[in-house]
């Protein structure tokens, strides 16, 4: 587990650009049975995460349709409510950073680390909107 003065501002950002942190199982249980669109951030620690996952996912939202609702976990920090989003994930395995995008609960869009490393973060973000523009 990381330290919280560590991962503190990696939370903080996607908090402030309107996502939930998820810190229980409960919490994730709580956001999949949302009716809509629920994305949601799987955020790291690692140098993916901060130089192109987190703000590919901040600037999807720009787009012209974004999901109904945003959340996030943190590997390595909130096990609990990481394990749970997790298993919404599957058939894909433990990744992160990673990003799902639900519809009713159903996963309709993923994208793992191998999606997101070597990626800019417009180019994550044009991915998310295409999605967004099907999905939401």
């Amino acid at each position: 587990m990381y330290p919280e003065e560590l991962v503190k501002p990696m939370r903080d950002e996607l908090i402030n650009a309107g996502f939930e942190a998820l810190y229980t199982g409960e919490d994730v249980e709580k956001a999949m049975a949302k009716k809509g669109t629920t994305l949601v951030v799987v955020n790291s620690v690692c140098g993916c995460a901060a130089g192109t996952a987190r703000p590919g996912a901040i600037a999807s939202l720009g787009a012209d349709k974004t999901p109904d609702n945003l959340t996030t976990v943190f590997a390595g920090v909130e096990k609990e409510s990481t394990q749970k989003a997790r298993e919404y994930m599957i058939p894909f395995p433990p990744s992160s950073p990673a990003m799902a995008l639900f519809k009713d609960g159903n996963l309709v869009h993923m994208l793992e680390r191998h999606h997101i490393e070597g990626r800019s973060a417009q180019m994550i973000a044009q991915n998310l909107a295409q999605a967004y523009e099907e999905y939401c």
